[in-house]
């Protein structure tokens, strides 16, 4: 890419049609599609990628492999290379004007307005309080097997139970390694049948609160247990409580509600439908903010599906004012002298 990605100022409230607000894969996606579309564009960046731990993005067609920050690079090329903007800082608060716009202001006390508001702000992992967990999340400490699974196939891997959704989690990662095991720790009591299941897939469970993670010249040598044992693994599966990073939302009306998986709550996320329009006109969403399950692809996928939508939105828009101001010629002083030169038009087929 030979295009240089613009860092802006946003002093003196520049406006804009669209602003995205999140700088990863579902808003650069989306800020591609706008920009292509001939619209002007400022992302938003605080620059905290959700999965910057992670060594590289799986299951992306074509960037199979590809280290996380190299794609955003790759990425951010191609917005400025149609005109996209950037700012890089964190987005505190949007409040509707009373033209109908967006004023959105950063932290530094600046603002910019748009006609449109793109929010991918991604969520947060609320990590189970296990020593050793947050240091070692996204190497060792792991939660998606489609994203995981392949680079610790055939290995030993324990799985850290902090609620219901631990068995299916041992069942799933037995597709990629017949050495699971299962750590009760916290979590309740399963039912009868989750432990013959578990037995049926040779998935050992082990009893007992966890300790922590042991680490040796960097490297994860096993699970801790709190009466001493130690479990040897090569990667330990935890079950994040995923909370939409929203806040920006707040004076917008727009809140983040519960989630569900197989009827149990795993945190929380913006409502929206399938092209990204929330419940408030004006503002759509995309990505983990909405998705929570959604996997780079996908999240760059529902970017491009918001960026179009809300480019047929302002389409619209437009449209309506062309046609009011047109009507409004009808209904004023020239309305003789247009009708007229329009009616010659008609007769003479023009």
């Amino acid at each position: 890419m030979n295009a240089q990605v613009k860092q802006v100022s946003p002093e003196g409230e520049k406006r804009y049609d669209v602003v995205v607000v999140g700088g990863g894969a579902a808003g650069l996606s989306g800020a591609l599609t706008l920009g292509r579309a001939r619209r002007s564009v400022l992302v938003v960046d605080a620059g905290e990628p959700r999965n910057a731990p992670a060594e590289h993005v799986h299951t992306y067609l074509t960037r199979e492999g590809t280290p996380p920050a190299e794609l955003l690079e790759i990425g951010r090329a191609e917005v400025a290379s149609y005109g996209g903007e950037f700012v890089a800082g964190e987005a505190v608060k949007a409040e509707r004007l009373p033209d109908g716009e967006f004023r959105i202001g950063l932290a530094d006390g600046t603002a910019v307005t748009a006609r449109r508001l793109l929010v991918t702000t991604g969520l947060v992992d609320e990590l189970p309080p296990v020593p050793g967990v947050r240091e070692r999340w996204g190497r060792e400490v792991l939660h998606c097997p489609y994203c995981h699974g392949w680079e610790v196939r055939d290995q030993a891997v324990g799985i850290l139970a902090t609620g219901p959704l631990a068995v299916h989690q041992a069942l799933m990662w037995r597709q990629w390694t017949s050495k699971v095991t299962l750590f009760q720790h916290t979590a309740p009591d399963f039912e009868d049948e989750d432990y013959e299941r578990l037995a049926a897939r040779g998935v050992e469970l082990v009893l007992g609160e966890v300790a922590g993670l042991e680490v040796e010249d960097d490297r994860l040598q096993g699970v801790r247990l709190a009466g001493g044992r130690l479990v040897p693994c090569r990667a330990v599966v935890v079950s994040a409580r995923l909370t939409a990073r929203s806040g920006l939302l707040d004076g917008l009306g727009l809140e983040a509600v519960e989630q569900e998986m197989l009827g149990h709550v795993v945190g929380t996320h913006i409502p929206a439908d399938a092209t990204g329009a929330t419940s408030v006109p004006g503002v759509w969403a995309a990505g983990n903010v909405t998705e929570l399950n959604a996997q780079v692809v996908a999240a760059a996928a529902g970017g491009v599906r918001a960026g179009a939508a809300i480019n047929a939105d302002l389409t619209a828009e437009e449209t309506r004012s062309a046609l009011a101001e047109r009507r409004g010629l009808f209904s004023g002083g020239l309305e003789s002298e247009v009708g007229e030169r329009v009616l010659g038009d008609r007769r003479h087929g023009l």
